[in-house]
């Protein structure tokens, strides 16, 4: 009788670790995208989760949970289970300047989130309504001092990289364009087809078909270098805007709590994918580098980055009650 209470005692035992050791994933996992369909973090998502459903043998899920600079999404990540099945594909703005220009937030980026892996560096570009009268940054610049307050802008969001890029060139242009808030690059770029604004300052793959399409100027990007997808747009420092060099990165995290194993498992995953030749080359043609790297890597990304932007978003006086 007792050596069948001490089998039955050590199988109850065993139980909760058998679960506990579980392979990941166990279900279908969901990547969500704090801002709406169309933008840049949506597209790069959905390339990421196309190839990842193979690697993690499991379907990847696409949510986009648009709203409040990309908080909403990002605090119901925040919140989740932390078991690595629901993840966000953020960018530098929601993670690295949002805790800058928000009085509260209802999550603290470096607190409740678990970096997983920086997926890509990409550059801002600055785009116009082919109905503006303006060839060029130069030109664009010299309407913008001819109607000081009667032109507008947007980016991907109030306090995002595209706005205070967009900041930082009337800074150092001295021109007064108004800033438009929208709730992610593809709403701002429908204004921007139909004439509400006159410009906006985005990543290429937000309006990459409508460049291809001639129903969008490109005047400058925000890169070091040319972007080889459109080897004829200059960039800002060639246009005359010395040391206006900006890159947004973008990346995948997890609630904080999510086991180091299954955050290594998607860290490899999409450095796997991010190593394919394919990828590499789309990345490319939308103006975007690979990064790829350690969870410990982007983690000190973002300490960097959010240090950086706080000097430039006290700079511009930024702020969101």
């Amino acid at each position: 009788m007792l050596r069948l209470i001490a089998l039955a005692l050590a199988f109850t035992l065993a139980v909760p670790a058998v679960f506990a050791q579980a392979p990941f994933p166990s279900r279908p996992i969901r990547i969500v995208v704090p801002f709406a369909p169309g933008g840049t973090t949506d597209v790069l998502a959905r390339l990421v989760a196309q190839r990842l459903s193979d690697g993690l043998g499991q379907q990847v899920l696409v949510d986009n949970r648009p709203g409040a600079s990309g908080n909403i999404g990002t605090d119901l990540v925040a919140k989740a289970a932390p078991d690595g099945h629901t993840i966000v594909m953020s960018f530098d703005g929601t993670i690295a300047i949002n805790p800058n220009t928000f009085r509260k937030l209802p999550f603290d980026p470096q607190r409740d989130l678990a970096p997983v892996v920086n997926v890509a560096q990409v550059p801002l570009l600055v785009v116009v309504h082919p109905g503006v009268a303006a060839q060029s940054l130069a030109e664009f610049v010299a309407l913008a001092k001819a109607s000081p307050g009667k032109l507008h802008y947007s980016s991907a969001g109030h306090g995002s990289t595209g706005h205070l890029t967009g900041e930082l060139l009337k800074a150092r242009a001295g021109i007064d364009v108004v800033h438009v808030n929208y709730k992610g690059g593809g709403q701002a770029v429908q204004d921007l087809l139909g004439g509400q604004i006159q410009m906006l300052v985005t990543a290429l793959p937000t309006v990459e078909g409508h460049l291809k399409a001639g129903k969008l100027r490109a005047l400058a990007f925000s890169s070091a270098r040319r972007v080889p997808g459109l080897p004829e747009t200059p960039t800002m420092e060639e246009a005359g805007h010395a040391g206006l060099v900006v890159m947004s990165w973008y990346g995948l995290l997890a609630p904080a709590g999510t086991p180091a194993e299954v955050v290594r498992r998607l860290n490899a995953e999409v450095n796997r994918l991010l190593a394919e030749p394919a990828v590499r080359e789309r990345l490319a043609t939308l103006g975007a580098e690979s990064t790829g790297g350690t969870p410990e890597q982007f983690a000190q990304a973002i300490r960097a980055d959010t240090a950086r932007w706080a000097q430039v978003v006290k700079t511009a006086g930024i702020s969101i009650d």
